[in-house]
């Protein structure tokens, strides 16, 4: 097996396999530089606020900013600035038809795919430090019980005065390590403190509705020279906690906005979980019993009160619940017309619109959030977001198998020198298909080929490393 792996040029032939158009069509180039020159007004200049993102020290590709201030009677006013990609991404031009196909920017340890040409998404339509920017502007009063009030949504230039990463806002917030941005910004320490206080009151709220806490558990490739040579795991930290908070409150207060004046919206719809039967057998191993129908809140309770008594043991149990959870989908609500449920967050309403530069259901709403505002027609019909609505599920469904694809060669890359040795892992699938474990460190994902019968989901067992194919991403295993 070679090490010489082009883990780009693998990524490319991922996507092409799996129905993706990797690259523009050679139109894209001139729209791009019309959009680059396009002058647009907006509703508001609110570019005096100090306007602030978190994100991966990374990412280039900014959708969101934060303001926070005071509001009456104890509430808080949250402001989130989401990048404004509607005005220049034209409907049915060649951008807008690729990343229609596409539907999601994709994430490879080779290479990033963007929704967008990056002139745009790292570009003209990313919130980057120092730049002005239109924005639509989700405004909402935070009461004390962490109730949204008011819900606006409106147009504005905005400039994201500094852009802040999750590690060191995570430290500020649960070690108190201060930021070095608080002596050049007066009044970033206090507005931080305020939308932290905002979070917080989400998230309690959240936690009374049943929402499911999780800890992710996706190991991103570390490479150096095009070698993989570690696996990161993005741990949850406050910081993370924080902005997850706001981007459910803004697309909850988006599905508010658009149904309350008789626009359709199209919602993450997040079913009954598939193996509710192994989930209760779970809770029940813990010495919780769960009612026999799928219900969020009491599953809430069990998640909450295993992550205060056992956190080491939390990311293991988080892993197991998702992937018992099934996947989600999108479909198409209407404000009088059958509700469909958001089982991880106990939402009924929820529209994605916070990250209109990574993903076209986004960049959807946004389009009708433009009309709702200005009393324009819907700009689709119902059979048109219908088909939307499927091609978006069906293509965010591929580029997660692309990216999980992706992982495992790179984490066959790794290991790839370790054949022979054995490990502690966890049962992350059983079914007919395979069964699946994820070692604990270094931790990759691959099959049990030997040995197997009697494993569950969420077993802890041990396994020897018999074979690599790093191309296929193949890692196979044997109980030990």
């Amino acid at each position: 097996m070679s090490a010489n792996l082009n883990l780009a040029e693998r990524a490319r032939r991922a996507l092409q396999e799996a129905g993706f158009q990797p690259d523009f069509p050679p139109q894209a180039a001139a729209e791009v530089r019309r959009a680059e020159k396009l002058v647009a007004s907006a509703d508001q200049d609110l570019t005096h606020l100090l306007w602030s993102s978190i994100d991966n020290e990374e990412s280039r590709d900014l959708d969101q900013v934060e303001y926070a201030e005071p509001g009456p009677q104890d509430s808080i006013r949250l402001m989130l600035g989401i990048a404004d990609v509607a005005t220049y991404v034209t409907p049915g031009s060649a951008v807008d038809q690729r990343a229609a196909q596409n539907t999601v920017s994709i994430y490879t340890a080779g290479k990033t795919f963007h929704l967008l040409p990056e002139e745009l998404s790292t570009g003209r339509t990313s919130l980057h430090e120092g730049e002005a920017r239109l924005a639509v502007v989700v405004e909402m009063l935070i009461q004390a019980d962490g109730e949204l009030l008011q819900p606006k949504v409106y147009r504005a230039r905005v400039k994201n005065q500094t852009k802040l990463t999750y590690e060191k806002v995570a430290s500020w917030l649960e070690h108190k390590t201060p930021l070095q941005e608080f002596g050049a910004f007066p009044g970033l320490k206090n507005q931080l403190e305020l939308q932290s206080q905002a979070s917080l009151r989400l998230m309690e709220l959240r936690k009374r509705m049943g929402a499911l806490t999780f800890s992710s558990y996706e190991a991103k490739p570390i490479t150096r020279n095009g070698e993989v040579v570690d696996l990161k795991l993005n741990r949850p930290n406050r910081a993370r906690d924080l902005i997850e908070s706001f981007m459910v409150a803004a697309n909850v207060a988006t599905a508010t906005f658009l149904k309350t004046r008789g626009f359709p919206i199209i919602e993450r719809a997040v079913s009954a979980p598939e193996r509710w039967d192994r989930i209760r057998q779970i809770a029940s191993n813990h010495g919780v019993p769960l009612p026999e129908e799928p219900n969020p809140k009491p599953l809430s309770d069990f998640l909450a009160q295993r992550r205060l008594e056992d956190p080491a043991a939390f990311q293991d149990l988080s892993l197991t619940i998702v992937k018992l959870m099934g996947p989600g989908h999108y479909v198409v609500e209407h404000p009088t017309g059958p509700q469909s449920m958001h089982f991880g967050l106990a939402l009924d309403d929820y529209s994605h619109s916070t990250a209109p530069n990574r993903r076209y259901a986004d960049l959807i709403i946004q389009r009708l959030l433009f009309a709702a505002m200005t009393g324009r027609p819907r700009p689709y019909t119902d059979a048109e977001l219908d088909k939307i609505a499927q091609h978006c599920t069906e293509r965010e469904d591929a580029a997660r198998k692309v990216e999980r694809l992706m992982r495992k060669v790179a984490a066959a890359q790794l290991v790839r020198n370790l054949i022979g040795q054995s490990f502690n892992a966890i049962v992350t699938g059983a079914s007919p298909k395979g069964t699946y474990v994820r070692l604990f460190s270094p931790p990759v994902e691959g099959k049990v080929l030997r040995d197997f019968r009697g494993m569950e989901v969420g077993d802890r067992v041990r396994v020897r490393l018999i074979g690599v194919d790093a191309d296929r991403g193949f890692i196979d295993f044997e109980a030990d």
